[in-house]
C-alpha cells in the first residue's frame, strides 16, 4: 500500500506489512486513510499508489495521480467582444481627448478622428469599454477557436438560403413564361376554341404543381432528431419520393444484388426489359458512360507516367495530371498523322490515285461463261483452284508423289514405293516387292522361332562340386580320404585363428589330392554368401 516514505524496514516490520496489507484486502482491517481522510482502496497496485520520491510526500495520498499541477487561476475564458460598462455625459480628466472614452488614450482610439475633439466640445461622450484581464494556460493560449461564437455562421447560411430561394424563384418564372408563350402560339395557329382554351389552362395548372415539385428537389431540409429540438445537420432529397426505389423494381430473390449499407445495386436488376423505357440499368452502367472513362484513362496515362520516372500524382496535382494527358494525347495524334504521311509518301496510297479506266472498273470482256440454274459453270471459263503458298507438284529423288501420299502403320511415306523414310531414293515397284518378300521372311521367321520355343528340348544335369564348381566325369573320390581331408582342413582353420596353436616343425607338402581340393572347396568362405557369419 502506499507508503509514506522510504526508510529501511527490517525482516519483521515488512513481514508486518505484508500481512496487514492482506487483511486490509480480505476486509479484516480498516482501509488506509489519505491527507484529505478519504480511504484508499486496498486493491490499487503499489505502482500507481506509491508516490514518486521527489515529492517527499510524508503521509500516505493519491494526490500524485490527480491533476495536482492544475492552476485555479487559469481559465479558458475569452474577451466579452464590445461590451460597454458606463456612458458619462461630460469628459474626464484622464480620458481620450478623442471620443471622451476613459478606458484607452488618443493614440489607441479607434473612432474616427473628429474636428473637435470631445475635451473641448464636451459632446458625445463614448461609453468606456469593458477591459479584462485572462491569464490563460497552455491550451487557452493556443486555441484558435477560442471565442468564437458559432451563432455568428447564421448570416451565412442565411445568405446562401436567400441565394438558393431567388434561382428557384426566377427558374420557375422563366419556365412558366415559356410555357405560355408556347401555348399563345398554338392558339393562333389552331384557332380559337374553348376546349383548347381548357386543355391550355390545364397545362398551364400542371406545370405549375410539376414545378414546384421538381422545386423541392434541390430544397436543403433542416433534420431535428435531438430531444432539445437542436439542428442535428442538413439532409437534401436526392431523387423524387414518387419515384420507386432501386431494390423494388425487381423482387425476385435471384435478381441483382443490393446493398443496403452502400445503397448500391451495381447490376441491372431488370435485363431483359427495352433499354429504352427502363430509367435504371444499374451503378455499373455509370462506370462505363460519361466522363467516367475519360477519368479511368486519365488515372491510368498518371500510373504509366510514375512508372516510366515523370513526376506526376492524380490525388497531388490533378491540374498537373490532367494537362500532361492532354499534352500527351496531343502529341500521339501528331505521331500518328506523321507516321501516317511517312508510310504513304514510302509507299503511295491507292486510294488517292488516279481512278481506274471504265473497262477494268466494271470487268467487260467478250468471253462467254454458261451457267445452269443452280449457278454452276456449265461451259466458259474453268473453275480455278485454290492454291498453298508452299510449293506444290515438286519431286525429288526420283518419286512420282510428294511424301505423305501413303499411310501405314502410323507413318507417313511415298506412294510410289512404299518408303517410310523421307528424302529416301525411290525404287518404284521391285522395292515395293522386295519389301514384300522382306515382310513375308520376317514373318516365317518368327513364327519358326515360336514353334521352337514351344517345343521343349531335355537339359543334360551336371553334378556339380561344392559352390558350383563343375566336377569331372571320371572324377573318383574316396570318402575316407575325403573325411580325413576335411578333418587336416578345419585343423589348419583353427591354427591360423589362433596363432599359438601352431607347431615350430611345419612341413609343407606341395602335391594335393583330388580329396584335399574337395575338403577346400567345401570349408571355403565365399564373400557373397549370405550365411559366412554365421559358419562355425
Amino acid at each position: 500500500m502506499a507508503t509514506a516514505s522510504g526508510a529501511f524496514k527490517s525482516r519483521e516490520d515488512h513481514r508486518k506489512q505484508l500481512e496487514l496489507e492482506e487483511a486490509r484486502k480480505a476486509g479484516l482491517a480498516p482501509a488506509e486513510l489519505d491527507e484529505d481522510g478519504k480511504e484508499i482502496n486496498p486493491h490499487i497496485p503499489q505502482y500507481m499508489s506509491s508516490a514518486p520520491w521527489y515529492l517527499n510526500a510524508e503521509r500516505p495520498s493519491l494526490k500524485h495521480q490527480r491533476n495536482w499541477k492544475s492552476d485555479p487561476n487559469y481559465t479558458k475564458s475569452w474577451y466579452d467582444r464590445g461590451a460597454k460598462i458606463y456612458q458619462a455625459d461630460k469628459y474626464r480628466k484622464g480620458a481620450c481627448e478623442n471620443c471622451g472614452a476613459m478606458s484607452h488614450d488618443t493614440r489607441s482610439c479607434m473612432e474616427r478622428p473628429r474636428k473637435l475633439g470631445a475635451k473641448w466640445t464636451g459632446k458625445h461622450i463614448a461609453p468606456d469599454e469593458k477591459i479584462e484581464q485572462f491569464e490563460l494556460d497552455y491550451d487557452g493560449k493556443r486555441d484558435r477557436w477560442n471565442g468564437y461564437d458559432a451563432a455568428s455562421y447564421a448570416h451565412v447560411i442565411e445568405r446562401y438560403e436567400a441565394r438558393d430561394e431567388a434561382r428557384r424563384k426566377y427558374l420557375k418564372e422563366q419556365q412558366l413564361k415559356k410555357l405560355e408563350e408556347k401555348n399563345n402560339k398554338d392558339d393562333k395557329e389552331g384557332g380559337d376554341s374553348d376546349n383548347e382554351d381548357c386543355e391550355d389552362a390545364l397545362k398551364v395548372d400542371e406545370a405549375k404543381v410539376d414545378e414546384s415539385k421538381q422545386m423541392d428537389f434541390a430544397k436543403v431540409e433542416k433534420r431535428v432528431r435531438t430531444t432539445g429540438g437542436g439542428s442535428t445537420g442538413t439532409v437534401r432529397n436526392l431523387r423524387i419520393r414518387e419515384d420507386t426505389a432501386k431494390y423494388l423494381l425487381n423482387l425476385d430473390v435471384n435478381s441483382a444484388h443490393y446493398d443496403p449499407k452502400t445503397r448500391s445495386m451495381r447490376e441491372d436488376p431488370l435485363p431483359d426489359m427495352d433499354p429504352n423505357e427502363k430509367f435504371y440499368a444499374g451503378d455499373n452502367q455509370n462506370r462505363v458512360s460519361g466522363q467516367a472513362l475519360e477519368f479511368k484513362q486519365l488515372n491510368i496515362h498518371a500510373w504509366e507516367a510514375f512508372d516510366k520516372g515523370h513526376d506526376v500524382h492524380m490525388q497531388a496535382a490533378p491540374s498537373q495530371a490532367e494537362l500532361l494527358y492532354k499534352n500527351f494525347k496531343i502529341n500521339k495524334e501528331k505521331l500518328k498523322v506523321q507516321t501516317k504521311d511517312d508510310v504513304m509518301e514510302k509507299y503511295g496510297n491507292a486510294a488517292s490515285d488516279d481512278t481506274l479506266p471504265r473497262e477494268l472498273l466494271l470487268g467487260q470482256s467478250e468471253k462467254e461463261v454458261e451457267y445452269d440454274r443452280a449457278g454452276r459453270i456449265v461451259k466458259g471459263q474453268e473453275m480455278s483452284l485454290p492454291r498453298s503458298k508452299y510449293e506444290e507438284d515438286v519431286y525429288i529423288n526420283n518419286h512420282t508423289t510428294v511424301w505423305g501420299s501413303w499411310w501405314k502403320d502410323h507413318q507417313w511415306g511415298y506412294k510410289c514405293c512404299k518408303q517410310t523414310i523421307r528424302n529416301s531414293y525411290c525404287t518404284g515397284a521391285a522395292g515395293i516387292e522386295a519389301a514384300e518378300a522382306s515382310a513375308g521372311l520376317m514373318k516365317a521367321n518368327i513364327a519358326r522361332k515360336e514353334a521352337a520355343e514351344d517345343t521343349h528340348v531335355p537339359v543334360e544335369e551336371k553334378r556339380l562340386a561344392t559352390w558350383g564348381t563343375e566336377v569331372p566325369e571320371d572324377l573318383i573320390l574316396d570318402q575316407k580320404r575325403l573325411t580325413e581331408a576335411i578333418k587336416k582342413e578345419e585343423e589348419k582353420r583353427r591354427e591360423e585363428k589362433d596363432e599359438r596353436k601352431r607347431k615350430y616343425n611345419v612341413k609343407y607338402n606341395d602335391e594335393v589330392t583330388p580329396e584335399e581340393m574337395e575338403a577346400y572347396r567345401m570349408k571355403r568362405v565365399h564373400q557373397d554368401d549370405p550365411m559366412k557369419d554365421f559358419l562355425h
